[in-house]
C-alpha cells in the first residue's frame, strides 16, 4: 500500500479541542437535528430506565437515499451525514450530541480513565533522545522534553567523520562534546495549530539545507518548506498541496508528488531552489486512477526511483542525481500483475519481482545500462516471502517471512565491477524472543553496519547495530519503561487455531504469569487488521502494560488479507475470499474460549481502519461471542463506498476489495459490508471513534453505523461514538494526547467487564 489506505499505522497526528460540555445537559433532554421541526429527531424512550434518570441516546434523522443495482434496492437512511465540506449544521450537530452522550456515559468513570492516563504516562521518560544517525559529518536525532507534546529535530557533528563508524561508535554529549543544534522544535511551530504532524524531514547532501512536509488539519495535504540547517531560516518559497513523498535531487533541487482531486498520488515534480512552484518540471503523470506513485531514495544516494502501482502491479522509473533535468527513465517496464521493487548498487540495479507464478518474490540484478539483462540472485520460493531488501557496498540485507515470522539474511557482495551471481551461504541474525518484530532503519551505505528496530510483546522498541563482518550486535538504545516495568514477568507465545477450511492461523499471546489464571475467566483483548498484505508482527506497546497488569491477556490475530504467513495469505483474504478474513478472526476467538484463555463474557475485541470493518463484520455474524468491541475509524460502508469512485482510495482499491459495478463483487460486497448487515439483534458493548478531517476513512461512515445500530439493535448494551472534529485518520497528534486517547479506551473495556474499582455494572 503506498500513501494512501485504511491503514493502522501509527503517525504522530493531531486535533483540535471542542467543548460541548456547555451544552450536554440541553442534548441530554433534547437531541434535535435540524431547525426543521418536520425533520426534528425524535428521542427514543427506554424500558430499562434505573431509579436514577439514564440520558438517552441520539436518534439521527431519517431521510431515506434510494440506491439501484442490478435489480437489487438498498434504502440508506443516514446518506445524508456524508458532507464533503464538513460544514451541514445538521451533521456538525448530531457528531456534537453524539460526542456529549459519549462524555455523559463515561462521565462516571472519568476519574478511573484519569488514573489510568497518569499511569500510562508515568511509564514515559519524557526527556529522552533518539539513537543518533549518522548522515555524513553529523550525528541527527530527535529530543523530548518534559511535558512536551512534540519532537526537536537536533543534530551534532560528529568528531571524527574520517574514522570508519563502528557499532560500537557513540555520539559524544559530555561538556567537551560539540554543542547541540536544534534545527527544528516542532513545539513552537505547533503552537500555532489545533494540529500539527511533520511526516517528512529531509536533509540535502550536502547537510546545508532541511525539507519538511507539515500537516496542520489531519488531511494528510502537505506543505513543503526548505529551511537553513543552521539558522532556521527559510530560503524557499513553500512547496503546497503536496504528498509527504519528498526528496532530494540534489543540494538545489527537490522532487515531489502530489495529488488529483480524489487525493492519489498522480504526479512527480522536480523544482529547483528559487523558483516558483507553478514553474515545476512534471516528470510523471499517472492518469489510470486505480494506480498511485510514490518516491524514494536510493541507499547509495546516486539514484531517486519514481514507481507506480496498483495493488497488483507495479512499475519503476529512475533519476540520477548528478543529472536530474534529464528526466526519468524506465527502469521496470509496465507488466499487468508483475511487482517490482528495486534498489541500486555499484553498476546494478537491484530488482525485487513477484509474479502470480513467483507470488512470494525472487530477486534479479541488471546492470545500469542494460535493464533487461537480468540476473537470478535469489530464486522464489513455496515457504520464504522475500520482504525487502536493504543494500550495502559490500553486504545485501534480505529481510524475510517464514512460518509467520520475520527474517533477516545477510549475504557479501562481490566488490564493485565484478560479477554477480546467484547468491549462497547467508547468514541470520538471530533474536531473542520466541514471537517478535524488526524492521529496517536507516544504515550508511558504505559501512558494514546494518542498524534495524526490534522489538517483542515482552520487550521495549530498541535499535541494534549489526556489524555485517563480525556478527557482533551492540544495542544503541531501548525504551525506558518507567514504573517497575520487568519483562521477566511477562510470558509470550505463537498458538494456532483451526479456521473453518482447515487453515491453520497464527495467533500471538502475551500476558502476565503471575495474574492469569488460564481457566476461562481471565479478561482478554483480541486485535484484528487482516488487509492490504500488512504484517502485524508482535510488538511492544507500553500503555498496554496497563491492562496485562490487571490481569489481562492481549492477543493478535494474524488472519488472512495480511501478509504474515506470505503472498498467498494475503490473496486468500482479498476481493471474492474476503470472508475469510472475519470466519479466521471467529475461529481465533472460539479458540481462545475453548483453550481457556477467556470466556464470552471475558473476550473483548479491537480493530482500527480496515481492521474495523473486521470488527463491524463480526459484530454483525457473531455478536453472541463478544462482550465489548471497539472499532476505530472503522472502514464500514463498503458497497456504497467502493461504488463512488469520487470518494479517495475507492479507484485504487478495487483490486483490494472488489469492483461492486459488476456484480459478482456487488452482491459478494453486501453480504458483508457492515452497515448493510446491521439488523435486529442483540449486540455486546461497542464504541465506535472517527475523526472529521480524515482522508482515508469518511467520518460518515462509522456515523452511519453506529445511527443504524441505535435504530435496530435489541440490547441496551453500551454503544458509544466518540468522534475528533479537528483530526484525521491517525487522530490527536500529540504523543501525550494519544496516551489519552489509549485510556479513554480503556476505561471503556473495563467499564464493560465491570472492572473499574468501586463500581457496579454500568449498562444503559
Amino acid at each position: 500500500m503506498m500513501m494512501m489506505g485504511r491503514m493502522h499505522f501509527v503517525v504522530n497526528l493531531h486535533h483540535q479541542q471542542h467543548s460541548v460540555k456547555s451544552v450536554v445537559y440541553a442534548l441530554l433532554l433534547s437531541f434535535s437535528l435540524s431547525s426543521n421541526s418536520n425533520n426534528a429527531a425524535v428521542v427514543r424512550s427506554t424500558a430499562t430506565m434505573t431509579t436514577q434518570a439514564q440520558p438517552q441516546p441520539p436518534v439521527a434523522k431519517k431521510v431515506p437515499h434510494k440506491m439501484e443495482l442490478f435489480g437489487d434496492v438498498r434504502v440508506d437512511n443516514y446518506y445524508w451525514l456524508r458532507d464533503d465540506s464538513r460544514s451541514n449544521p445538521d451533521m456538525l450537530s448530531y457528531l456534537q450530541q453524539e460526542n456529549a452522550f459519549t462524555d455523559s456515559l463515561m462521565s462516571d468513570s472519568k476519574k478511573f480513565e484519569d488514573e489510568l492516563y497518569a499511569e500510562i504516562r508515568g511509564r514515559i521518560k519524557e526527556d529522552d533522545v533518539s539513537a543518533p544517525v549518522r548522515r555524513g559529518a553529523y550525528y541527527y536525532y530527535q529530543r523530548t522534553l518534559e511535558g512536551k507534546e512534540y519532537v526537536q529535530h537536533c543534530r551534532r557533528p560528529v568528531p571524527n567523520p574520517n574514522a570508519p563508524p563502528s557499532v560500537h561508535d557513540t555520539m559524544p554529549t559530555d561538556p567537551n562534546a560539540e554543542e547541540e543544534h536544534i534545527i527544528l522544535d516542532e513545539n513552537v511551530k505547533a503552537q500555532s495549530y489545533d494540529y500539527y504532524s511533520i511526516a517528512a524531514f529531509k536533509v540535502s547532501p550536502n547537510n546545508k539545507l532541511v525539507a519538511y512536509a507539515e500537516d496542520t488539519k489531519g488531511d494528510e495535504i502537505y506543505t513543503v518548506y526548505v529551511i537553513d540547517a543552521e539558522t532556521g531560516a527559510t530560503v524557499d518559497k513553500p512547496l503546497v498541496g503536496v504528498t509527504a513523498y519528498l526528496e532530494w535531487a540534489s543540494d538545489a533541487s527537490l522532487v515531489y508528488i502530489t495529488m488529483d482531486d480524489i487525493l492519489r498520488p498522480h504526479k512527480a515534480w522536480l523544482h529547483k531552489l528559487g523558483t516558483q512552484q507553478s514553474s515545476d518540471t512534471c516528470l510523471y503523470y499517472e492518469k489510470d486512477d486505480t494506480f498511485s506513485l510514490d518516491l524514494q531514495a536510493s541507499g547509495s544516494k546516486k539514484f531517486l526511483f519514481v514507481a507506480s502501482e496498483s495493488k497488483n502491479t507495479r512499475f519503476n522509473f529512475y533519476l540520477d542525481v548528478s543529472n536530474p533535468e534529464a528526466g526519468l527513465k524506465v527502469l521496470t517496464p509496465r507488466v499487468d500483475g508483475i511487482d517490482t521493487s528495486v534498489s541500486h548498487r555499484g553498476n546494478h540495479f537491484f530488482i525485487q519481482r513477484r509474479s502470480d507464478e513467483f507470488f512470494n518474490s525472487e530477486l534479479l540484478a541488471c546492470p545500469l545500462d542494460n535493464t533487461n539483462a537480468t540476473t537470478l540472485l535469489l530464486p522464489h520460493r513455496q515457504s520464504v516471502k522475500i520482504q525487502g531488501i536493504q543494500l550495502f557496498n559490500d553486504h545485501l540485507v534480505v529481510y524475510e517471512r517464514e512460518n509467520g515470522l520475520p527474517k533477516v539474511t545477510i549475504y557479501g557482495l562481490p566488490d564493485v565491477g565484478e560479477p554477480l551471481k546467484s547468491l549462497q551461504g547467508g547468514h541470520l541474525v538471530e533474536f531473542i524472543d520466541p514471537i517478535y518484530s524488526v524492521d529496517p532503519s536507516e544504515s550508511q551505505f558504505n559501512s558494514s553496519i546494518l542498524r534495524f528496530y526490534y522489538s517483542s510483546m515482552k520487550t521495549p522498541p530498541s535499535v541494534y547495530d549489526y556489524d555485517m563482518k563480525t556478527g557482533v550486535s551492540v544495542l544503541k538504545k531501548i525504551e525506558t519503561v518507567l514504573g517497575g516495568f520487568d519483562a521477566l514477568n511477562y510470558f509470550i507465545e505463537r498458538k494456532w487455531a483451526n479456521a473453518p477450511d482447515g487453515t491453520q492461523i497464527p495467533i500471538s499471546i502475551v500476558y502476565r504469569k503471575d495474574l492469569v489464571k488460564l481457566d476461562g475467566s481471565d479478561p482478554l483483548l483480541l486485535y484484528g487488521y487482516g488487509s492490504y498484505e500488512v504484517c502485524v508482527d508482535p510488538s511492544f506497546k507500553s500503555s498496554r502494560l496497563s491492562l496485562l497488569d490487571r490481569g489481562f491477556i492481549y492477543v493478535i490475530a494474524h488472519i488472512r488479507g495480511g501478509g504474515e504467513m506470505g503472498r498467498q495469505w494475503y490473496e486468500n483474504g482479498k476481493l471474492l475470499k474476503k470472508k475469510n478474513t472475519f470466519t479466521d478472526f471467529i475461529a481465533c476467538a472460539e479458540y481462545l474460549i475453548e483453550n481457556k484463555y477467556c470466556s464470552k463474557e471475558k473476550l473483548c475485541i479491537n480493530g482500527r481502519s480496515a481492521g474495523g470493518l473486521l470488527i463491524g463484520a463480526v459484530l454483525n455474524m457473531r455478536p453472541d461471542l463478544f462482550k465489548a468491541a471497539v472499532a476505530g475509524v472503522p472502514f464500514v460502508d463498503v458497497l456504497t463506498t467502493m461504488l463512488d469512485p469520487t470518494i479517495p482510495l475507492t479507484t485504487s482499491e478495487w483490486e483490494e476489495w472488489g469492483d461492486p459495478r459488476k456484480e459478482e463483487f456487488y452482491f459478494y460486497m453486501k453480504s458483508y459490508s457492515p452497515v448493510d448487515n446491521v439488523k435486529a439483534q442483540n449486540y455486546p458493548d461497542i464504541l465506535v471513534t472517527a475523526g472529521l478531517n480524515d482522508p482515508r476513512v469518511l467520518y460518515s461512515e462509522p456515523a452511519k453505523f453506529v445511527a443504524k445500530l441505535r435504530d435496530l439493535k435489541t440490547d441496551d448494551n453500551l454503544l458509544l461514538f466518540k468522534c475528533e472534529l479537528g483530526a484525521g485518520h491517525f487522530s490527536k497528534s500529540g504523543r501525550f494526547e494519544k496516551l489519552q486517547e489509549d485510556a479513554f479506551t480503556y476505561a471503556f473495556i473495563m467499564k464493560s467487564l465491570n472492572m473499574i474499582p468501586g463500581h457496579g455494572s454500568e449498562q444503559n
